[in-house]
């Protein structure tokens, strides 16, 4: 039997407000819209609205609450932008996402099928169904659904991904982990054939799997 968790979801964004990693009305709003609890396995769930990652299987995490405040903030989502997500892990962020510019708009690629399932199942049963999951290689992103306006990863890539070249719109945002022994976040902006990032804060992510992994 697991112990139910002490607070609770409004009690959680209500601190990342608070600690100023929540800026924003559409992140606040994305973010109280979608229970963490739903997300973390049942031996977690005592744990669920702790700001720490948590296992999820498959040596995969559910991101800490505050880095997919900051991750979303840095976004700058609006209803109706196209984005890709790699790495759906249990759907968490994905549902924080979908909140945000609607689940219809909203791919997200996951290498481990057996994580891909459990994302479905949790993302249906928060109202965020119609978001597209996808098993495969997401080191190459998704081509089928591009271009994207918006992309972000929640593994660590070794470098910035080729495949943003191709598959984000001119003028898009990508956020994302780099690096290997030592990571940091950054923000991507596509200008033309450029690319131009700048770092945001020191990360610690699991690592981007596949092809360009």
């Amino acid at each position: 039997m697991t112990s139910e968790p002490e607070s609770g979801n409004d009690e959680m964004v209500d601190a990342l407000v608070s600690r100023g990693y929540i800026e924003t009305e559409i992140v606040e709003d994305a973010m109280r819209a979608v229970d963490r609890a739903a997300f973390v396995p049942e031996s977690q769930r005592e744990n669920a609205y702790r700001d720490s990652p948590l296992q999820i299987g498959e040596g995969q995490t559910i991101s800490a609450p505050h880095m997919v405040a900051m991750m979303t903030e840095e976004l700058q989502l609006e209803p109706g932008l196209e984005v890709l997500e790699v790495g759906t892990g249990c759907g968490y962020h994905a549902a924080v996402t979908a909140a945000a510019v609607g689940a219809t708009h909203v791919t997200t690629v996951e290498y481990h099928d057996t994580l891909a399932s459990k994302a479905r199942k949790n993302l249906e049963a928060v109202g965020q169904g119609a978001v597209t999951v996808v098993v495969g290689d997401g080191s190459t992103g998704f081509q089928p659904d591009a271009p994207y306006d918006r992309v972000y990863l929640t593994c660590a890539a070794a470098e910035t991904p080729e495949f943003l070249q191709q598959q984000l719109l001119d003028g898009g945002i990508a956020v994302l982990p780099i690096g290997k022994t030592s990571q940091a976040l950054y923000v991507v902006e596509r200008d033309g054939d450029a690319l131009e990032s700048r770092e945001v804060a020191g990360v610690r992510f699991v690592p981007l799997l596949g092809e360009e992994g």
